[in-house]
């Protein structure tokens, strides 16, 4: 027997606090429905458990992100469906002032609701928008950088105009334009190259002023869309400057470059500088992933009028060789504009009975344009939504892993 220290006491005093703490335990556990509270109840399972929580969260909201990316889809297509019904409506008119019943009053009528619903159709692409991004004028950029780039193109031949007369050619993979036109307002200068496949643009023996010429091809790549004009943009920066920008990549006058820009401009000179500048986007990045680099990229086409090929920055272009009989309207619409302010536009002209059988053709691409772009979104769709369905079925599954980490068992813990 001893005295001083009581053996026993101190063995049940010592099991009791082991009980009240494992006791204390199971109720922290039974109470929160938690298996670790605290790190000290699993260290390495904390972790795991964290890391798996980021990744469910993750997946959530790439899941959400997908449905919002669905809803932008959904405000640029139910616009086109409106577009395409503007197109029918101006093939409609084009065909009706095909015929030859008409009085010059009537297609008067005609081309006044034509230019109306010209200037629709781009006042569509300009303010159609979701959650205030822009998505059908050509501007929606994921990062909103540019690039520029200067480059010099050397040894490339130009033609002075004698101060009557001008012209020069330009070629185009296997087509070669020939550009006639006054030597005041024609940029002479050129690659020139022998082919049997030529457009000349203005009347053989005829000047052609820069507004012929540029209506003239906007209106070939207008009827031969998959021709390699269709791939240029054409436009006159000033009174003695005429600009060429491809509007993907490709190869013009010998050098390659992304949207390369040729500026030619009358005046004695052996080099012409092409201007590069590319944006790093023109689509949504839609993050449909938990991690870095799980994006989808939505592109998103410029769907104006002037995009769509049924509206020209220059009046005229009758006398275009490849385009008889098609011309855009002497009258400038009044509210045209772009992401950066006014710009001339001129509608489809039916005025005349083969103005507007040339019309019909534009308008029949135009339609073709907006159905492939329909088509495209229609295919993004489909996709976010499988993806939201995998997006439901990996979170639901790495949930039930995080689960049996971190949460009690109360047939154990009881």
């Amino acid at each position: 027997m001893r005295i001083n220290h009581n053996i026993a006491a101190l063995n049940t005093y010592r099991q009791l606090n082991s009980a009240n703490n494992g006791m204390n335990n199971s109720m922290e556990k039974l109470s929160s429905g938690l298996r670790i509270n605290k790190a000290g109840d699993d260290a390495a399972g904390l972790s795991i458990s964290e890391k798996m929580r980021s990744q469910v969260r993750g997946l959530e909201q790439a899941s959400r992100n997908a449905q919002d990316g669905i809803s932008m889809i959904q405000t640029a297509e139910g616009a086109l469906n409106e577009t395409h019904s503007i197109l029918q409506r101006m093939r409609e008119l084009s065909v009706q002032s095909s015929n030859d019943t008409n009085t010059q009053d009537d297609r008067d009528a005609l081309q006044e609701e034509m230019n109306q619903l010209t200037s629709e159709i781009t006042r569509i692409g300009n303010d159609t928008e979701f959650n205030t991004k822009k998505v059908l004028n050509g501007s929606l950029d994921a990062n909103n950088s540019v690039q520029q780039q200067q480059d010099t193109l050397s040894d490339v031949d130009t033609l002075i105009g004698d101060g009557t007369s001008a012209s020069f050619e330009l070629t185009f993979g296997n087509t070669a334009i020939t550009i006639q036109g006054d030597g005041g307002t024609v940029v002479p200068g050129s690659t020139p190259v022998v082919s049997s496949n030529t457009i000349t643009v203005g009347t053989d023996g005829a000047d052609a002023t820069a507004d012929d010429i540029i209506a003239g091809l906007q209106l070939y790549a207008a009827q031969n869309p998959d021709s390699e004009v269709a791939q240029f943009d054409f436009a006159k920066s000033s009174g003695t400057e005429l600009t060429i920008t491809a509007k993907a990549s490709g190869e013009f006058a010998g050098a390659d470059a992304n949207n390369n820009t040729v500026r030619m401009t009358a005046g004695d000179s052996s080099k012409l500088t092409d201007s590069n500048a590319g944006a790093d986007g023109g689509a949504a990045q839609i993050q449909i992933g938990a991690n870095q680099d799980q994006q989808f990229s939505a592109s998103f086409s410029d769907m104006r009028s002037l995009s769509l090929d049924i509206s020209g920055t220059s009046s005229g272009g009758a006398n275009a060789g490849g385009v008889t009989g098609a011309a855009f309207t002497t009258t400038q619409l009044t509210d045209a504009s772009d992401t950066t302010g006014s710009t001339a536009e001129y509608a489809l002209d039916i005025t005349d009975a083969d103005k507007a059988t040339a019309a019909i053709k534009v308008l029949d691409n135009a339609i073709k344009d907006v159905s492939e772009e329909r088509s495209k979104l229609g295919s993004y769709q489909n996709r976010l939504d499988h993806t939201i369905n995998n997006l439901g079925t990996s979170a639901e599954n790495l949930t039930a892993a995080e689960s049996r980490i971190r949460d009690v068992d109360y047939a154990l813990a009881a």
